[in-house]
């Protein structure tokens, strides 16, 4: 999928305003893909689109306070 355009715009744009992390990944494939973050403390990790979204883990695990599990 070409950046900026269709589900990857979205998602880019909804790292950018939801969250402290950087998108790093360049493509989206589906709600399975692991995707590549940098967390606002210069860690890189990975989450999915679900756990990222729906069980608030926007954070890299070394910036967390508090971890939620889902």
């Amino acid at each position: 999928m070409i950046v900026g355009t269709g589900k990857f715009g979205y998602l880019r744009d909804y790292v950018k305003k939801n969250s402290d992390s950087e998108l790093l990944s360049t493509e989206y494939h589906g709600f399975s893909q692991k995707l590549q973050l940098k967390s606002l403390c210069g860690n890189h990790f990975e989450k999915t689109l679900t756990k990222f979204k729906g069980c608030n883990q926007k954070k890299g695990p070394n910036c967390s306070e508090i971890r939620t599990s889902c």
